[in-house]
Parts: structure tokens; sequence; C-alpha cells
């Protein structure tokens, strides 16, 4: 069995990058030359993902606008020479498919996610925040093979600094992490105290859940800011079923912030060999320049 369907919430209105997403979604805001919810789509494909549940909100049409073919601009782009592109545009969606589902209020991240119910029904699935790009499929590829070796939840770690806990979901280690960085999990905590985290290993934007976590979600009442969390979802699970973290290296950008956007645009260009020697000459110039 495959892990095959993974829910990507894209309802939230993108207020720290306004008045840019008073018209364009935030998810499809260029990271290099692709959109960033493209490259959260590449990854999982990478890792063997063919469905792809999309959360988002009806006053972001452009979301569905962007997975719609689009012959005449095919057309144009053939007519024109420009057949790499004509083949990106025309990939979209041609070896994996999109469901769109609608989140009609803001009411947290274990609301976004059970909106997905019907569209993903009773099989295992990927959740991955937009706001986050990995450097590669690897992470989720492992976080696949754990569920379904181990036929429980699975989240994705990374260690941080103990005075940076208090700013994460942060695991309640039931054990010590192997040496495939896999850690069993007895509990999670939401933004603890320094004092009071129980570890230093916090929750990234990567989850691969079994569906009961459904019945979890739909039993929720409001937790932290009046939201739905999924973490107490996720808590639940931890409590009666096996639940695991990854911990991983892989290189990891939150693009949820106009800083975070950019850097990541560098980081993405500077792979592409077109760009890279051109972009690295400019930075080299600009860096050099004195400080005004």
């Amino acid at each position: 069995m495959q892990v095959r369907s993974a829910v990507i919430p894209a309802a939230g209105l993108g207020t720290r990058f306004l008045p840019t997403t008073k018209s364009v979604p935030k998810e499809l805001l260029p990271i290099g030359d692709r959109p960033g919810l493209q490259l959260v789509i590449d990854e999982a494909v990478g890792a063997g993902i063919d469905h792809f549940v999309i959360v988002s909100n009806r006053s972001k049409p452009a979301i569905e606008s962007y997975f719609e073919p689009a012959p005449a601009l095919v057309a144009a782009l053939e007519a024109s020479g420009r057949r790499e592109l004509a083949a990106t545009i025309s990939g979209i969606g041609s070896d994996w498919r999109v469901t769109i589902v609608y989140q009609d209020e803001p009411r947290g991240l274990g609301h976004a996610v059970g909106c997905a119910r019907d569209a993903v029904g009773d099989e295992p699935f990927a959740v991955l925040l937009p706001d986050e790009l990995m450097g590669d499929s690897s992470l989720l590829a492992h976080m696949n093979g754990l569920c379904l070796r181990s036929g429980g939840s699975v989240v994705a770690l990374k260690e941080v600094p103990t005075d940076e806990v208090s700013a994460y979901g942060v695991i309640d280690p039931a054990g010590p992490v192997n040496d495939d960085g896999e850690v069993p999990i007895a509990d999670l905590v939401e933004k603890p105290p320094i004092d009071a985290a129980p570890s230093n290993l916090i929750l990234i934007g990567r989850y691969v859940l079994t569906p009961d976590v459904f019945d979890e979600i739909a039993a929720l009442r409001p937790g932290a800011g009046g939201e739905l969390q999924l973490t107490d979802a996720l808590r639940a699970q931890a409590t009666r079923a096996p639940f695991h973290g990854v911990v991983s290296d892989v290189s990891r950008h939150d693009t949820g912030n106009p800083l975070g956007l950019l850097t990541a645009s560098v980081e993405w260009t500077l792979r592409d060999p077109q760009s890279r020697d051109e972009l690295r000459s400019f930075l080299d110039e600009v860096t050099s320049r004195p400080t005004p």
C-alpha cells in the first residue's frame, strides 16, 4: 500500500503579504520560476503521491484557475518554439490529480484538514503546509514508509535550540531517536514555556496521518486562539496508537513571510544552471557595495 493523497491547506488570506495577496493567492507567489504551491506538489509527487486535495477559500479563484487546462496558451507557446515551457504548462495535473474543497470560515488547521475528509477517504494521507518548502522528497518518502510499517501517524521534526521551542509544537518522546531519525512519541504540546518543554524537537509542516484522525478532528473543541487545533487531534491519536516522528536535516524554508519567500527564491534560483551564475554575480556585486 502506498500513501497516495496529500491535503494542502490553502484557505488563508496571506495577510503578511498584503497588498499583493489582495488579488494573488500567497500559494501562487513565485519561488524562482515556480509557484510555491507547485514546489510542494513536486516534492510530494517525488514521494509517490498522485492525488492532491487543496483546501481553498472561495475568495481565491486563482487557485482553481492554476489547475485548469490552458490549451490556447500551450498552442501559442508551441507555435513560438517554446516547447519546453509548453510541456511544463500542459503537464500541470497530467500525471496527478487535484480535488478542490473549501474551508468557508477560518477555524484552524484541524478544521481545514477535516474539510478534506470526503475527498481523502479511508486511507493514510499526507498533510503538507504550503508555507514550508523542503529541499527534496526524502523526508516525506521516509514518513510514508514509516506510517505503513508502524500502522500509525507520523510527524516531521526538527531539533532546535531550547530557547526557541515556545514558538512551536513540541513532542514528548516515548524513547530515543534511532539511527534512522525515528522517534516514538508519547504526547505533543503546543507552544510550551521553555522551562516546561518536554524536548527540543519541534513539529515542522509535514504530517502523514492515518484516517482515524478525522474522527478525532470531528470531536475537537476550540483550543488555542479559539481554533480547532490539529495538534489536539494528534495528541488523541498518540494516546491509543503507534505514533512516531522523523527527525530530519533536509533543507527547509519558511515562506510564510516576505523575507522567507525571498531567501527561498534565491536558493531555488541558485540551483538552476541557467540562472545561478548570473544571480551569484549580482549577489557578489550587491554585497560588496558599502553599506549606505
